[in-house]
């Protein structure tokens, strides 16, 4: 099991969603999916039955959909870069982006790479596609944008994601030089980082960005145990009115959600019953109570 996996907000078109992207990455495939039920349905409003949310990968890594309507938007602050070592494939990746999406960084050379452009999908997921060099590990990686009242704080963030998580290390920090426009020298123009096995990239920028971090791409966790989730919510929880259902906000305005490894087998269960009695009991929650969550199961 991926230990985190990013969460994508869509407006009820999670399948189209994952439709499209596991036809034009490579080894794309739908892991799992859950169906909305009874329970909180005076909150979600959805149908009891339609899909609520759908597990996904694309290049080896896991994303989960969800069919959340138009509350949430995913935008740019959360974005995933692409390396591929074929300038071909980085062609025609671009173009299926492109369609019905529209340029960020148009497709081109850069003093960092010999191929690179920055594309917003129909869907409004931002790619960064670029040729890589040498053995690439991690073919996809989530890259945080630290914009507005946060822009000078990635480097500070990611000290707190490499102290909080396992196996935390910061691999490149390139930083601004002096004279540039906007960002002040020193804060960091990009890096990239390491946590529980997976690669993350962050990078500052004080520019007129109409957006920053939303909860339409959050971090998934997924948990060993209750003692892993108090760790993970005292260490980054510092919002109260962000944290409903295992969902809180870091102080950077990064949404999380801290939840134990068993909910996703639970809510991809045909056990209605089972699955309504969880989410009855997780609704009123704000951090998630493994105890309560795995008595409800056992409907006790």
């Amino acid at each position: 099991m991926q230990k985190i996996i990013p969460h994508l907000w869509l407006n009820k078109n999670a399948e189209e969603a994952v439709a499209f992207y596991t036809s034009i990455f490579n080894n794309g495939k739908i892991l799992g999916t859950a169906a909305y039920t009874e329970a909180g349905q005076e909150i979600h409003q959805m149908k009891p039955g339609s899909i609520m949310s759908i597990n996904f990968e694309i290049e080896g890594f896991e994303f989960i959909t969800i069919n959340g309507g138009s509350i949430f938007t995913i935008n740019p602050s959360i974005s995933f870069m692409v390396h591929y070592t074929d300038k071909d494939a980085i062609g025609e990746l671009w173009e299926k982006l492109l369609e019905g999406g529209k340029t960020l960084m148009p497709l081109d050379a850069y003093p960092f790479s010999e191929k690179y452009g920055w594309v917003q999908d129909k869907y409004g997921v931002s790619w960064q596609i670029m040729l890589g060099q040498g053995t690439i590990v991690q073919t996809i990686m989530p890259s945080l944008m630290y914009t507005q009242r946060v822009a000078g704080k990635a480097e500070e963030a990611i000290n707190l994601y490499t102290s909080t998580f396992r196996n935390g290390e910061v691999k490149m920090l390139a930083r601004y030089p002096a004279g540039m426009p906007d960002d002040k020298e020193g804060t960091l123009m990009y890096s990239d980082f390491l946590i529980e096995g997976q690669m993350f990239a962050a990078m500052d920028s004080a520019g007129k960005h109409a957006f920053t971090f939303s909860e339409g791409v959050s971090l998934l966790v997924n948990c060993e145990d209750q003692t892993e989730i108090d760790r993970l919510w005292e260490a980054l929880s510092v919002d109260p009115e962000a944290e409903q259902c295992g969902w809180m906000k870091d102080k950077y305005g990064v949404s999380w959600q801290i939840v134990p490894n068993i909910m996703q087998e639970i809510l991809r269960s045909d056990d209605t019953e089972k699955k309504n009695r969880v989410i009855a009991a997780m609704m009123p929650m704000k951090k998630i109570d493994l105890d309560v969550i795995e008595k409800a199961a056992r409907g006790e």
